[in-house]
This record gives C-alpha cells, sequence and structure tokens, in this order.
C-alpha cells in the first residue's frame, strides 16, 4: 500500500497508520510540560495528516497540482517545493513528481513553467496549451511533441529539490538510478540559465516575464513593464477570477502586458536574444518585442546558486567531483552581489536589464530581496545586514507580521491581500526560514517555523495569507503549503545539531573536492 494513501487513510490515525511523529519534542522536559507537550505532539500530528491527505487528493497519478480549480495542470517550481514535502511520506512519489516535470524538458535545456494535462478543458485555465502553441511555435527550441508545455521558465529550485529527494532514501534513489537520469536534465538545465539567459551579460540569469520569477504581481516588475502596450482586453478569458476575487488578482492592465510579453515571446519562437543571450537583442524601450523585458531578480538567481551546490552534491554521489560547480557557484554569488547588492538599503534589488544603459536596481522591496539569506557562502556582513532588514520595519519579520510579507509593508504599493504585493507566501516564508538557520539565527528560524505552522493549520493550508492577520486567500489546500508543513514537521528546531531536515551545508556538498561531470 503507498504510504501516501496509508497516511491519509480516514480512520483514526494510530501509531501504525502514521508514517511520521512530528518530532517536536525529542528532549527531555520537565513533568510540568508533559500535558502540554503530549497536546502538541497530538496537534502536529493531526496537522501532519491533513497536510499529507492535501497532497493525496491533488495527486494526479503522476503530479500533484497545486490546486485543483485554480491550477489544473502541473507548475515546475510547485512541483519542486512539493517533491520536498513528499519525501517524508513516498520517496517514490517525490521522485515521480520530478521525473514528470523533468521529462517536459525542451531541448536547449529549458524546464517549462507550466506542463499541461490533456484531460483538463481548455477553458480551465488561460494561458491554455492553445496560446502557447509549444509544439509549433517551440520547434526551433527543441519543444515536446508528445507533450504540450507553456514556453517560459520558473526558478531553478529544481536540482536542490533532486538532491533532498535523493536523501530521503538513497537505497531507492540508486536502485532506480534517479540521480543518473536527472542528472544531464538538470545539468542542460543550468547551461541554458547560465548561456541563454545571460542578457545583462554581467553573469547572471534573466527573466523575460513576471511569471517566470514566480512572484508575478510584484510591484518590482511595474517600471520594467511600463514600457510593454498591453493586450487588448477584448482578445483573452481571465479563468483565474472564476476561482479568485479580482480585488486579490493582477489588475486587467498588468494581465493584458503579461499576455502581450508572453505572445511576442511565442511568436518570436522562444528565442533568447539574438544569438542565445549575452545581452544582444535587448529592445532598450521599445514597448513591444520579445526582449521588451529582461530582469536580473535575487530570487531566481539565488535559488539557481543554490541549486548549482546541489548539482555538485549530485555529481559527487555519481562517482565525480564537485569543485568547479561549486567554484561557479562562488563566481554567481560574486555577481550577485555586484550587481544587485544595495549596502546602504541593506538588501538585493532586481535589475531593470532591457532598461538601457546597462540597467539599473528597481527600488522596490520585495521578498526576492532577502531570500539570498538561503546561501551558504554569502558574505558575513551581508547576511546580518539582511536579518536586520527582513526584521526591521519594512518586513517586520518576528513583530507585527506573522509570516513574512511579499512586499515592503511601508511602500506605496503595499496591499496584504493583492497577489504577490504584500499577502505571506508559505514557500518564501520556508526559504527564509533556512536562510535564518544558516546563518545562526536559530532563535528567529524557530520562531517563523512556529508562525508558518500555525498559520498553516489555520489558514487550512491557503495559497496566501494576509501578513498581519494569516487570514486566508487565494486557494484553499494549495499543494506547496502542504508538502512545506510536512517539511517543516520533520524538522527538530531544539538544537541546530539536530537540525536534519535541510541543513545547507550539508545539502550543498560544501566539503566536496575535485573536478566536476559535464
Amino acid at each position: 500500500m503507498d504510504r501516501t494513501a496509508q497516511l491519509t487513510s480516514r480512520a483514526r490515525p494510530t501509531a501504525h497508520s502514521v508514517v511520521y511523529e512530528a518530532d517536536v519534542t525529542t528532549h527531555s522536559q520537565p513533568a510540568s510540560h508533559a500535558s502540554h507537550a503530549l497536546s502538541t505532539r497530538h496537534a502536529s500530528q493531526a496537522l501532519h495528516v491533513r497536510a499529507a491527505e492535501v497532497l493525496e487528493s491533488n495527486w494526479t497519478g503522476t503530479s500533484t497540482v497545486p490546486s485543483r480549480g485554480l491550477y489544473p495542470h502541473q507548475w515546475s517550481w510547485d512541483s519542486a517545493f512539493i517533491a520536498i514535502g513528499l519525501r517524508h511520506l513516498s520517496p517514490l512519489r517525490a521522485q515521480t513528481e520530478l521525473e514528470t516535470l523533468l521529462s517536459a524538458q525542451w531541448g536547449d535545456g529549458r524546464i517549462p513553467h507550466i506542463v499541461f494535462n490533456p484531460s483538463v478543458p481548455l477553458d480551465a485555465y488561460f494561458p491554455s496549451p492553445d496560446f502557447w502553441r509549444s509544439s509549433t511555435a517551440g520547434r526551433a527550441a527543441g519543444a515536446p511533441r508528445t507533450v504540450q508545455t507553456s514556453g517560459i521558465v520558473q526558478p531553478p529550485v529544481h536540482a536542490l529539490a533532486v538532491w533532498l529527494v535523493h536523501q530521503a532514501d538513497p537505497g531507492l534513489s540508486r536502485a532506480r538510478g534517479f540521480l543518473a537520469r536527472a542528472y544531464p536534465r538538470l545539468a542542460a538545465w543550468h547551461r541554458y540559465l547560465l548561456h541563454r539567459r545571460d542578457l545583462g551579460g554581467g553573469g547572471l540569469a534573466s527573466v523575460v516575464h513576471p511569471w517566470e520569477q514566480g512572484m508575478d504581481n510584484s510591484p518590482s516588475w511595474d517600471a520594467p513593464l511600463s514600457r510593454v502596450t498591453p493586450a487588448p482586453a477584448r482578445s483573452f478569458r481571465r479563468a483565474d477570477l472564476d476561482h479568485g476575487a479580482a480585488e486579490d488578482r493582477p489588475t486587467d492592465l498588468d494581465y493584458g502586458r503579461y499576455v502581450r510579453l508572453a505572445a511576442d515571446y511565442r511568436d518570436a519562437g522562444y528565442r533568447d536574444g539574438l544569438g542565445g543571450g549575452r545581452g544582444a537583442g535587448l529592445g532598450g524601450g521599445s514597448g513591444a518585442g520579445a526582449n521588451a523585458f529582461a530582469v536580473e531578480d535575487p530570487s531566481f538567481n539565488a535559488l539557481l546558486i543554490a541549486s548549482e551546490h546541489a548539482l555538485a552534491s549530485i555529481a559527487h554521489e555519481l562517482g565525480a567531483t564537485g569543485t568547479a560547480r561549486h567554484a561557479r557557484a562562488e563566481r554567481l554569488t560574486t555577481a550577485l552581489v555586484e550587481r544587485l547588492w544595495d549596502p546602504a538599503e541593506g538588501m538585493f534589488f532586481c535589475r531593470d536589464v532591457a532598461g538601457g544603459a546597462g540597467g539599473a536596481l528597481v527600488p522596490e522591496r520585495g521578498v526576492s530581496g532577502l531570500i539570498p539569506l538561503l546561501l551558504p557562502t554569502l558574505p558575513r556582513d551581508i547576511a546580518a545586514a539582511l536579518v536586520r532588514t527582513a526584521r526591521g520595519p519594512h518586513f517586520e519579520v518576528g513583530g507585527a507580521a506573522r509570516l513574512v510579507p511579499s512586499y515592503d509593508l511601508l511602500g506605496e504599493a503595499f496591499d496584504p491581500h493583492r497577489y504577490w504585493r504584500g499577502p505571506a507566501w508559505f514557500n518564501t516564508g520556508w526559504l527564509v526560514e533556512r536562510g535564518l538557520r544558516q546563518h545562526g539565527e536559530r532563535a528567529h528560524a524557530d520562531a517563523l517555523r512556529t508562525a508558518l505552522l500555525e498559520t498553516a493549520d489555520t489558514s487550512d493550508f491557503a495559497e496566501y495569507v494576509d501578513p498581519y492577520t494569516g487570514e486566508a486567500c487565494g486557494a484553499l489546500g494549495f499543494g506547496w503549503t502542504a508538502a512545506l508543513t510536512l517539511d517543516l514537521l520533520h524538522q527538530r528546531p531544539v538544537d541546530d545539531s539536530d537540525f536534519d531536515s535541510v541543513d545547507l551545508e550539508n545539502v550543498f556538498g560544501m566539503s566536496d573536492q575535485g573536478g566536476e561531470r559535464r
């Protein structure tokens, strides 16, 4: 019987039906705390079962949808986060999740941001397969013929997810050849980003659409998007408004710009600049065309760096060495600091590469600018400044904000409910929690972990929440919220030496020696 199905049995959980007891009281405690500890343990078990039920209900047989209503297909970075949680229930299912996504990779190396389920009606989600036309418009870029996908990408957290899934059951992984099959696809994915998407010429990857960065409606995109002429409202129908309130979603104007960018990119054959990147072919303020939008984003590149370290560990496991990949990750970290760090503001900012004259930093404080805290070799003074910024008045982590807001609490565009313009999301909170822990901020990490678990529970695993109140927004029973809840429950936060879920230095294999496998 599949372990996930076993866990989500509707029968009352027993010591035999619960795969894992969330270990929050592993150390001895005074007798006066015994009843509280028992209550906490039971609450954690119940939360664990409910999270597993969400993943079971969203499972399609080969992958997990973010939500049955609003997002009925497979999304790229969603599946990576979902696999990280699934590994605690069924390592086999977690491997399958990632293998399904990787099987839709394009010939040029890109991993598309959506893999479409052919059994879902076209009008259930927009843009649908007939908009992207991947098998025809993407033919020159090597789009697969047997599955329909989008033509853009999402943040490259996949190698980190693959490595964590492997660690959950190394014996199963080795028996199935999981890493051996995933490695060349992941290596091709990173090559695509590092070569085809270095549109600014400074060594960092650029996103060519707000949807690629994952934080779709962030105010950080407002200035770069202002150059884009929106598609006429009559030319598309927004399926997202069938599932969410208009006041919580992107405006029609912004959506029209998203559609225009995607259509122009499609009509250019999903080509990334003339000659494959390196800054060529960027449109400097033309207002249209496939290169009207190109932005170097701190979170996207931080996740690429983290996954490059993870790819070195995968290479080492396969019998090669990872020094060259670690060295590449260090060069990318240096470029990240040189191009996106603002010491006066104490955080990272996006760079508008298509804005001309080498691009300029976009002075909007988004949660993306905190995510580089995840990196294990970030300079100590920069990590300390990021912690101060996270806990300061713009984000109030550990203060007035219950969770990490997606945008500056003091910013003019802040809205606690509108998509990525203020609400808190669980994947970014999960990343910041690990960043805090990575840099020795154990008490702050523990507090954020507790807040994430409590809010996942009370919000019914919401897609996102009001950062102050925790009020649920968007879809309920959201895939990565449930998955990352499971991962947090599998932490033991009592002591750093007990932190076995995502010990980043161990995950990234920083002690590896030697060269790399290509």
